[in-house]
């Protein structure tokens, strides 16, 4: 068994000691290519493994899709409703790792609830409580503890209003409440599992292009200075997700994009559940009203098509926000325009293309292959279950190499940040603010004792609850190596450009004096 061997820290002072590491040659088991969820996942399973690993991103942690999601951790139900019982199951079985091993620091059980309005027929009603009570089977298969995620119920109306304040009143005759996993940021999930992965010995590089990727071997490029290499390794993984096609040629996608639209808490009345309205004409999607950290509500999310090249920033079409607008409205007392969005944004599923159906009914369930040239692609699944994807992609390396297969480990493993890993360290109550708890679990008290900037615990900007510490932990110990990095990726202040214009120059102030 690997023990932990060092500091989960990254800062660029590691990453250009291990850029010298890499161009002085040595043996590599494993290089990962893309350091979203999915390639994050992947380095963490073979470190922990024993395997020497490497990642390699173009860009930074999270940069594509990992960042867009909904920042729910589910069960499943929309999968079983389709009859994929096989996807609903595994979601399940790893919203409970996520929820009570690995990073309970980070999520929350989130209430649903489905107002009983005039136009959610008494059929559509018994529908959505037939999933519901499904979901609680699920729950209880993958024993996650009812104290974990409360079992689904009816409730009154006035319960509905104080779950939903902005609830269409006329007519209500209750909710239908369930519970999933909700993460504090989809983002932040991702550094943990990269950081978790360093500190079991992976080297994790950011802005450096993988180029000429075979199955043993690719040209690495910094693209900070341009000075590029060449690795050899036993196996290389391609774990970038809808890109994945440009590294591996006989990959063929179908990227589907999911749209949402960022308001303020308080335009919905600061909802303490997910308002969930039900798409007219269809018996497993929802559109959702999600609170979020920050004051915010995000609301999402399509299912669109997305043929054509694959760009940096997906963007939402108009058709989506008005679909997404009309859809919420036929819920709301108040009806929500135009004035009221605060922002959007979309990301891009990397669904395997099966060459028929909509991409709503394309399958959800990821795929280990080999291409032509030996490298290993996984693709398609979700954030939810990008643990299992990683066990799969290093079980197929593993086996292809030959020899004994050493157990997966990462089902017990906490992230950085959870209970029992072993930086964390409990603070005394009172000694951080509530939302630098929820962001960082067991490390906030090492982001306020390794803080060496003036006033640690102020507001980077009125009004947004990021400390100047977080900003200063970011670069230290996070991996962010500009103010984007640390606006758009460590923190989630860039989902709001108004929010992201008024922090700029502080964060930029605090990256600028770490790099001096």
């Amino acid at each position: 068994m690997t023990e932990r061997p060092g500091t989960t820290a990254l800062d660029a002072r590691r990453r250009a000691g291990e850029l010298d590491t890499l161009a002085a040659g040595g043996p590599v088991d494993l290089l990962v290519v893309g350091g979203g969820v999915t390639g994050a996942g992947v380095a963490l399973d073979a470190a922990s493994r024993g395997l020497r690993t490497v990642l390699v991103e173009a860009r930074d942690l999270a940069f594509g899709t990992s960042r867009w999601s909904s920042k729910l951790v589910h069960g499943g139900l929309r999968y079983l409703a389709s009859g994929r019982i096989g996807v609903a199951r595994e979601s399940a079985v790893e919203r409970g790792i996520l929820m009570t091993r690995t990073a309970p620091h980070l999520i929350r059980a989130l209430p649903q609830a489905v107002p009983l309005l005039p136009s959610v027929g008494r059929g559509t009603a018994a529908l959505v409580h037939t999933g519901f009570l499904a979901g609680d089977a699920l729950r209880w298969s993958a024993r996650t503890p009812a104290a974990v995620l409360p079992r689904a119920r009816r409730v009154g109306p006035d319960t509905a209003q104080r779950l939903v304040p902005a609830v269409r009143t006329a007519g209500l005759r209750g909710a239908l409440v369930a519970h999933d996993g909700q993460l504090v940021d989809d983002a932040r999930l991702v550094t943990a599992i990269a950081r978790t992965a360093a500190g079991y010995g992976a080297s994790v590089l950011t802005r450096v292009r993988a180029d000429r990727v075979t199955g043993t071997s690719a040209e690495l490029t910094d693209t900070l200075t341009g000075r590029s290499l060449t690795i050899t390794a036993g196996a290389v993984v391609n774990a970038t997700g809808v890109w994945a096609d440009q590294v591996d040629e006989s990959i063929r996608l179908r990227p589907s994009r999911g749209t949402h639209l960022v308001f303020d808490a308080a335009a919905l009345g600061h909802p303490r559940a997910a308002l969930t309205v039900p798409v007219p004409g269809s018996t497993s999607r929802f559109v959702f009203a999600l609170p979020q950290q920050l004051g915010r509500v995000v609301l999402g999310l399509t299912d669109e098509d997305a043929p054509g090249p694959v760009p940096d920033e997906p963007v939402p079409t108009e058709q989506e926000i008005d679909f997404l607008l009309a859809t919420v409205n036929t819920a709301l007392e108040r009806r929500l325009t135009r004035a009221d969005v605060r922002g959007a944004f979309a990301g891009l599923r990397p669904l395997i293309d099966t060459g028929d159906g909509d991409t709503a009914d394309l399958s959800r369930r990821h795929a280990v292959l080999r291409s032509p040239s030996g490298v290993v692609t996984v693709v398609g699944g979700k954030l939810t279950t990008y643990r299992a994807m990683a066990q799969d992609t290093v079980d197929f390396v593993l086996r292809a190499r030959g020899g004994a297969v050493p157990p997966c480990r990462t089902a017990r493993l906490p992230l950085v940040g959870a209970p029992g890993h072993p930086d964390g360290r409990p603070l005394p109550d009172g000694a951080a603010p509530a939302s630098l708890l929820a962001r960082h679990g067991g490390e906030a008290r090492a982001v306020l004792e390794s803080a060496r900037l003036p006033r640690p615990l102020e507001p980077v900007a009125e009004g947004i609850d990021v400390t100047r510490a977080e900003i200063e932990y970011a670069v230290t110990h996070e991996g962010a190596l500009d103010a984007a990095d640390v606006l758009h990726r460590r923190t989630r202040i860039g989902l709001v450009p108004a929010d992201a214009d008024r922090a700029r120059a502080a964060v930029e102030e605090i990256v600028d004096a770490l790099a001096g």
